[in-house]
């Protein structure tokens, strides 16, 4: 019988396994309309792949001077929250990530997003069965591109680096999962494209379609003993 040389799976969420930016983006307008700041005339897709606090230095001039960061990211992700339902899938996210929980196959998260985004997002998705356990920004000392995220991941797998697959979606957290030791896969989607490239160091296979994953594991998949 074969053996897949790969034991296990690190998800990137956002992008990866569900199409956010959409909700991303109507939370934060929604959330500053509650501070009296109309941001409707942002396009949708004006902070794709930006980091929170980033996005918080291009609009605090926008923004009421005595609005807090923190208070203004709450309020965003009180929105996001409750507005999971609609958030989409990526194609053929749920199908494989059931696919490889049948598999018996572990399965992580790890994420540059908060906890409270990290839980909607896999919540409204239905697959937090399926994930042994997740890793958001609030769990770390630092987030994507660090290495940090995907070493507590292996970590806590109880695994070797190179034996975990990792799927992303940006050039950030690719840097991050390659520089932990993990093989890693790009998926390439219409979403993404033109907004996330390959740094060229940093190899990575490139994938368009999540069905693909399935190849990397057999079906007769048998777990080494992790003692």
């Amino acid at each position: 019988m074969s053996r897949s040389r790969f034991l296990a799976v690190a998800w990137d969420i956002d992008g990866t396994l569900v199409d956010s930016e959409p909700l991303h983006h109507r939370a934060l307008v929604a959330a500053s309309l509650e501070f009296g700041t109309d941001l409707r005339d942002l396009p949708d897709m004006a902070f794709r792949g930006i980091h929170m606090g980033d996005v918080w230095l291009i609009l605090r001039d926008r923004l009421p001077p005595t609005l807090q960061e923190a208070d203004w990211i709450e309020a965003i992700n009180r929105h996001y929250v409750a507005d999971r339902s609609s958030l989409v899938a990526i194609p053929g996210a749920v199908e494989v990530v059931r696919h490889l929980h049948r598999l018996g196959i572990p399965q992580v998260c790890v994420s540059n997003s908060c906890r409270a985004i990290v839980d909607a997002n896999l919540d409204a998705l239905a697959i937090t069965s399926c994930i042994d356990f997740s890793i958001s920004l609030d769990d770390v000392s630092e987030g994507k591109p660090s290495p940090v995220p995907y070493r507590m991941a292996v970590e806590r797998l109880n695994l070797a680096p190179e034996t975990v697959v990792a799927v992303e979606d940006s050039n950030t957290g690719v840097r991050s999962a390659h520089t932990a030791g993990l093989f890693t896969l790009f998926l390439k989607t219409a979403e993404n494209t033109g907004h996330a490239e390959i740094d060229e160091y940093v190899p990575a296979r490139i994938i368009d379609n999540l069905s693909l994953l399935r190849e990397f594991f057999v079906t007769e998949h048998v777990l080494s003993p992790q003692a």
